[in-house]
């Protein structure tokens, strides 16, 4: 559409019918949800806020009407506990050739991205240390398909994460099955956890092939045994297992990748053990002594 031509209402409408039908993935036709389309609202606002200063028109986006910051706010955390993180990555040993995958996402509490774009040169396993550097993402272009491009990390900063032994032992073992799959596959500038051609795996569809464990894995255990959560969570279970540890904070925003210890407390806030406990027993032991002096 010529820029002239795109105004607020257009825009809305356009929003409208994305929340109804606007999905071109695995479910097209089905309705993206109201933060996503908050995100392209944030988007299409940038790229016509430059076509303003360039002179071409004014921002119909300053009119239109996106999913509310209350509709848009991001889906309720669900997390493993210890427990059930050890079940399924017990049964993912024997089970799941994604195995690998699985335990480092837990055991880093990396972003999906970030992992998919892990090269083996970012792994010294002799010192335990995993460099995330960088993040693949999914980009469409229209009528050329879609690809994952490698890009910076959500924070724009690199950093390096501490593994355990187990976690080492089992990268080591995922290199030599990579090395004998293909010699190309364990060179240091191959990705670790690439397809069998050695190129980025396409991070929507690892997303589902982690539903599709879980599914696996319910059906051995019992549904009551290992609650479904999506692979993002992963993430959420490795933070919440370290804070309610009481692990220090600035370890974990470290481990997360986060901008500051803050961004953490924000969003982890509500797992963090006893606070309120030992406030409300404070409060009464206070006005208890108060009342007897």
């Amino acid at each position: 559409m010529p820029l002239p031509q795109v105004t607020g209402l257009k825009l809305t409408g356009h929003y409208r019918a994305l929340e109804k039908a606007g999905r071109k993935d695995h479910k097209a036709g089905e309705g993206l949800s109201p933060r996503t389309v908050r995100y392209l609202h944030t988007i299409v606002s940038r790229v016509l806020r430059q076509a303003v200063k360039d002179g071409l028109l004014r921002n119909p986006a300053e009119v239109a009407t996106p999913p509310s910051a209350r509709e848009a706010r991001p889906p309720e955390m669900t997390c493993w506990d210890a427990r059930q993180l050890a079940a399924f990555l017990g049964w993912a040993a024997e089970h799941s050739q994604h195995h690998a995958l699985w335990r480092a996402l837990a055991h880093t509490g990396a972003r999906r991205g970030e992992m998919l774009a892990l090269r083996w040169r970012d792994l010294d396993l002799d010192a335990a240390t995993v460099s995330i550097r960088r993040s693949a993402g999914m980009v469409r272009n229209v009528g050329e398909g879609a690809e994952m491009v490698e890009g910076a990390t959500k924070s724009g900063k690199p950093r390096v994460v501490d593994l355990d032994p187990a976690t080492v032992a089992v990268l080591r073992a995922h290199r030599k099955a990579r090395g004998e799959m293909h010699l190309s596959h364990a060179r240091p500038d191959a990705l670790a956890f690439g397809d069998i051609e050695g190129n980025h795996r396409n991070g929507e569809h690892v997303s589902r092939q982690f539903a599709r464990d879980i599914a696996r894995c319910r059906e051995t255990l019992g549904g009551d045994a290992l609650p479904a959560i999506r692979l993002h969570d992963l993430r959420h279970t490795h933070a919440t297992i370290l804070l309610t540890a009481r692990e220090p904070m600035h370890v974990v925003s470290q481990r997360l990748g986060h901008a500051s210890a803050v961004v953490t407390m924000t969003v982890y806030a509500h797992v963090l053990p006893g606070s309120q406990r030992e406030a409300a027993n404070l409060f009464a032991q206070l006005i208890e002594e108060a009342g007897s002096a």
